[in-house]
């Protein structure tokens, strides 16, 4: 039973969030109130809320206490196999203890693959005898870290590293006869990972590709403002992506007219923030969208993913 909690175990009302690098004030922002911090977990009563600035969110936590790192690591292979340590504190210890479980993959994956359909738990040491734990976490992934197998001569930026995640998590990706427009594309890092897929690409930016990128078979250049793009200029598109440098409500506005026209089908949009302010109120308006949701990436900075795809 995916989310069990191992025997003797005792269950919390409440849910874990381990927020994405560098980003906890963000995330203390959006929990309001907490019950618990340690380093970057946060422990809040009450029902999962929808945090984004997240790496991770342990959905049914439990607190575990053991006389013995074989009596826990027993415990929790009781579960399930999938455990992801997180020490906030006592490093050693919890080092020993993951010793003591299966140990996880740790190659670099290579795009595209599927998500892993076996579930990944997570605990922490709160004391030499006490773990807080959950089998049931949001990411798929340890910690919610995805790392590439990367290609370090293709590609013109290491910006691609996002599209190929958001791919992932969105379960589906553009293929041969698809149709895309890439907003911002320049110099061309995701307009390299489309057309590598197979599908052809409009891209547009007032700065030009990288020549070789612009030459891939299937690749269309257009210098200008992406935004300048308007539904009724365009042929229907299966994919729009958009990774542009801009205000929050300026890509919301542009985006809105592409969904009220019907001719774009696939959503995958940056929403970059500016300096160090979170625009919450503009991420509210993306993720309230008809079956979207907004998403820190482990490949994210100071930005978040919107991501929506039709079935």
């Amino acid at each position: 039973m995916i989310g069990a909690i191992p025997p003797g175990a005792r269950p919390l009302e409440a849910a874990v969030y381990h927020a994405a690098p560098g980003m906890t004030r963000h995330l203390l922002a959006e929990l309001g109130e907490w019950d618990r911090q340690d380093g970057d977990l946060l422990l809040r009563s009450g029902p999962v809320l929808p945090a984004r600035w997240v790496r991770n969110i342990w959905t049914r936590p439990f607190l575990l206490e053991f006389a013995s790192l074989g009596e826990a690591a027993a415990a929790l292979r009781s579960v399930q196999r999938n455990w992801a340590p997180c020490p906030a504190r006592l490093f050693r210890r919890t080092a020993l203890l993951a010793e003591k479980l299966p140990p996880l993959p740790s190659k670099p994956k290579v795009f595209p693959f599927d998500p892993p359909p076996a579930p990944m738990g997570a605990f922490t040491l709160l004391d030499e005898g006490l773990l807080l734990g959950s089998a049931a976490c949001s990411s798929p992934f340890p910690n919610g870290e995805l790392r590439f197998e990367e290609d370090t001569e293709g590609p013109p930026s290491r910006a691609y590293r996002k599209l190929w995640e958001a791919l992932v998590l969105a379960g589906k990706r553009p293929g041969p006869g698809d149709r895309c427009l890439d907003a911002g594309a320049s110099p061309g890092g995701w307009t390299w990972a489309l057309a590598g897929l197979g599908a052809s690409v409009l891209a547009v930016d007032r700065a030009p590709l990288e020549p070789r990128i612009a030459a891939l078979p299937g690749v269309e250049f257009r210098k200008g403002s992406a935004f300048s793009l308007r539904p009724e200029d365009s042929d229907p598109l299966d994919w729009l992506f958009s990774d542009v440098i801009c205000y929050p409500p300026v890509l919301y506005d542009w985006v809105e007219k592409w969904l009220d026209s019907g001719r774009a089908r696939n959503f995958v949009c940056t929403i970059k923030m500016q300096g160090e302010e979170y625009d919450r109120a503009t991420t509210d308006r993306f993720a309230a969208i008809p079956g979207s949701r907004v998403v820190h990436l482990w490949h994210n900075k100071h930005e978040l993913t919107w991501i929506k795809v039709n079935e």
